[in-house]
């Protein structure tokens, strides 16, 4: 391989789905062998006993974790929580801690990715809430190593925002086992109606309670992409959302998916490569026999008690004491120990040194993502087999807006036979739309600020300033309006009365000019590949 493949477990990839039990089991050991060309040797072990490990993917400089999203799933019947040591997604975010400290030693930066992403609404909740109260903890203490997260799963294309005001550590800390909730067991077969499963509807109002939400950011969020000093943290008028650099919001990336709902898709990152433009790469490395050539300055070794670089599965347990409790870079501080928490097995990292700038998912810096390109195949066109077509060229015609006459829709042709012999045309990937290039998102980059004020402004409902009226646009929209042409006299029978009303009441369609949002237009446009008519849009 040239380049480094970085697989996931997702909750279709296990029988039945949703439900992995705690490894080694037989779908850990089965994978580790189908991945083991993708998975470092000296991680294979770990992989067969959880299902994580991480592969630097630009060696001492970044390395991309592959998370076991199952075991934080709250649809997998197997598992309960994150608090409890004998519980597999504790001990991953035991793992991940462990690991992510590692690279804080080494100065190297992380991506974490995984299938079921840690949505959190009234309507959705993925993961277990004492998994997303550690996890959120995790990114808030380590923002400084993180450059960002990146998930599936859901099928459209969002993102969501991570607010630390919403941690609580009194949920991470043991208590009394409750009696185990008895939950339903998944069955073997797909259900029709999953709710993991996004149709139209309900990724409809799942996108409105997100808009909901990012409706009430404080307005400093939309003055978070003036051009700043990343040594200066903190300005007057940003308090609320962590500063110039908005670092009380965390984000995650959820890409829609290559096995569509809707159409498949392809997404391709960037990311600033300057002053690292020489660093070798991972196949450097791997014809090298996969040593690096690296070394940490003695002075961090001395100041940390280990090198890293030569850690290996075994010296990694002992650096955590018998219980889990304590990690080594702790013991070798000097001055007075931080209080514990009540409970021995959770341990709060430290935060980013105070003398530290913003991590790369908040200033831009190497390694930090500046944009993406999203790809699409639009199968209405390369079936060839719907809608109007050119007679010579046997093309399907478009609309104005680009895109085939008719939307592909699931069902939508189920049981019908062409009249005709389809000419389907060659399969290929198509540029729905680029974050560089994008006239209404207007992103600079994709640090955490850009997104906070991209929220922001899909989250308004009217032009509240100047600076959001180029967000609004005049629309006509066809309203049907009852017109009464006559009235009745009342009768004695109602029922006879109601029909007679519904005879002389006749619909009316009126142009009436109203103000759209047209980010948010835009925002679910992309939500659903480009597959939805803007009219059935606007009325979500």
């Amino acid at each position: 391989m040239t380049i480094p493949v970085v697989p996931t477990f997702g909750n279709n990839d296990i029988l039945p789905h949703n439900v992995m039990e705690a490894g080694p089991n037989r779908w850990l050991k089965m994978y580790s062998d189908i991945w083991k060309a993708f998975i470092p040797q000296q991680q294979l072990h770990s992989f067969e006993f959880g299902g994580w490990f991480y592969t630097e993917v630009v060696p001492n400089k970044l390395a991309v974790f592959s998370l076991n999203t199952l075991y934080f799933f709250e649809r997998n019947g197997a598992i309960d929580d994150c608090v409890r040591p004998s519980e597999p997604g504790f001990k991953q975010m035991e793992w991940l801690r462990v690991q992510l400290q590692f690279l804080r030693s080494r100065r190297m930066k992380a991506i974490l990715m995984g299938h079921v992403p840690p949505a959190r609404t009234s309507s959705k909740h993925n993961w277990d809430e004492t998994c997303w109260q550690k996890y959120t903890l995790w990114l808030q203490q380590y923002r400084d190593v993180v450059v960002g997260s990146l998930y599936g799963h859901m099928n459209i294309d969002h993102f969501f925002i991570q607010d630390t005001e919403d941690i609580d550590v009194t949920m991470l800390e043991r208590r009394p086992k409750k009696p185990k909730k008895h939950k339903k067991k998944q069955s073997k077969g797909r259900k029709k109606q999953d709710d993991q499963l996004f149709h139209i509807d309900s990724a409809a109002d799942y996108l409105t309670e997100l808009r909901e939400h990012w409706a009430k950011l404080p307005k400093a969020a939309v003055q978070t992409l003036d051009e700043v000093d990343p040594k200066k943290k903190g300005k007057k008028g940003h308090d609320k959302i962590g500063g110039k650099f908005a670092e009380r919001y965390q984000l995650s990336l959820v890409s829609p998916s290559i096995v569509p709902n809707f159409f498949p898709t392809l997404r391709v990152f960037e990311y600033n490569i300057t002053g690292i433009e020489d660093t070798p790469t991972w196949v450097d490395v791997q014809r090298n026999g996969g040593k690096h050539k690296y070394t940490l300055p003695t002075s961090v070794i001395e100041e940390i008690g280990v090198d890293p670089l030569d850690v290996d599965e075994e010296d990694e347990q002992e650096l955590l004491g018998k219980d889990g409790s304590e990690f080594l870079i702790d013991k070798k501080k000097k001055g007075k120990k931080p209080k514990k928490p009540n409970d021995p097995y959770l341990v709060i990292p430290d935060p980013p040194s105070a003398t530290e700038p913003p991590g790369p998912a908040y200033s831009l810096q190497p390694l930090t993502l500046i944009g993406y390109t999203q790809y699409f195949a639009n199968l209405t066109h390369l079936n060839n087999d719907v809608g109007k077509r050119d007679i010579k060229t046997h093309d399907l015609q478009a609309e104005d807006d680009g895109l085939s006459t008719e939307r592909w829709q699931p069902g939508m042709h189920k049981g019908k036979k062409p009249g005709h012999k389809p000419k389907p045309l060659n399969f290929t990937f198509d540029v729905e739309y680029s974050t560089f290039e994008d006239k209404i998102y207007k992103m600079k980059d994709l640090t955490v600020r850009s997104w906070i004020n991209l929220a922001y402004r899909i989250g308004q409902v009217s032009a509240k300033s100047k600076a959001l009226a180029e967000d609004f646009e005049d629309v006509e929209d066809e309203v049907e309006e009852h017109i009464n042409e006559s009235d009745t006299d009342e009768e004695e029978n109602d029922n006879e009365l109601g029909a007679e009303k519904k005879k002389n009441k006749k619909k009316k369609s009126k142009k009436k000019k109203k103000k759209h949002n047209k980010v948010w237009l835009h925002f679910l446009e992309h939500a659903f590949v480009s597959t939805q008519k803007k009219k059935n849009l606007k009325k979500l």
